[in-house]
């Protein structure tokens, strides 16, 4: 899959494209990724990508033409039937919420165009007549697009097969499938035995037992839990899909 990204700060994704363990997926072009520097599109000595709003106000306004020259470049670059041409997609604080289900979809997807705004916003024409999606990653505004262009990305990356060490560890991820949807469990490591505040910390009984029927128990019992106490409308999508047995409806009905 290839990801083109529209930016004006192209260097921000360097460090995260040859860092860490996703970087496999980067590297060997399971997700590629190609950066655009906006400015290359603009006119005159400084490159101007924005001007003030119309009807005035404070700030400054993304222009449409460099935003679309730049586009028809990707278009080119890609070459794609123009039937299939790859989804606009644009970060912005009104769009649909990245979720894990959202996460899978691109994972599976042959990429998209990623337009990173900055300032006040982008001219809406350009969004009106070139984006086919607006993503957020939550309620909450970023100076720019491009956080959430690599929380994207890396999602993405991490669901590729042979990224993460062991095939399995994206399948306990909260949110997951796997899961049904619930919340991923508190895990533990070496030492069994911590001491902090003058006090001992032990590993849970349960998990050193060496009962995989009984460790599996435990561990959907505090996912549920987990899911219950720190995410309750999580916990009614779950109950709504029909995900919860009888016996996990038993334990969260002793949480009361």
């Amino acid at each position: 899959m290839r990801f083109d990204v529209i930016t004006l700060f192209p260097d921000l994704f360097g460090p995260f494209l040859t860092q860490g363990i996703n970087r496999r997926a980067f590297e060997n072009k399971q997700v590629e990724v190609v950066l655009w520097n906006l400015r290359d599109y603009a006119d005159g000595n400084y490159r101007r990508v924005d001007d003030r709003p119309f009807g005035g106000g404070p700030g400054m306004v993304m222009m449409a033409e460099p935003l679309v020259r730049c586009l028809a470049a990707v278009r080119a670059a890609r070459a794609e039937p123009v039937a299939q041409q790859a989804p606009v997609v644009l970060f912005s604080p009104i769009g649909q919420t990245l979720d894990h289900s959202a996460v899978q979809t691109w994972s599976e997807s042959t990429g998209a165009v990623l337009v990173c705004g900055r300032y006040e916003g982008i001219d809406q024409r350009f969004v009106d007549q070139c984006v086919d999606l607006q993503i957020s990653l939550g309620d909450f505004v970023l100076s720019g697009g491009e956080i959430a262009a690599i929380a994207l990305l890396d999602a993405v990356a991490r669901l590729q097969p042979g990224v993460l060490n062991d095939a399995g560890s994206h399948q306990q991820d909260s949110f997951n499938p796997a899961l049904d949807g619930l919340l991923d469990c508190p895990h533990y490591t070496r030492p069994e035995v911590w001491q902090h505040n003058a006090t001992e910390h032990r590993v849970p009984d349960v998990l050193m037992s060496g009962n995989h029927e009984r460790i599996a128990r435990f561990r959907r019992d505090a996912s549920l839990q987990t899911t219950a106490l720190r995410r309750p409308d999580v916990l009614a999508q779950v109950r709504e899909a029909g995900h919860l047995s009888r016996q996990d409806e038993a334990v969260l009905a002793r949480l009361g």
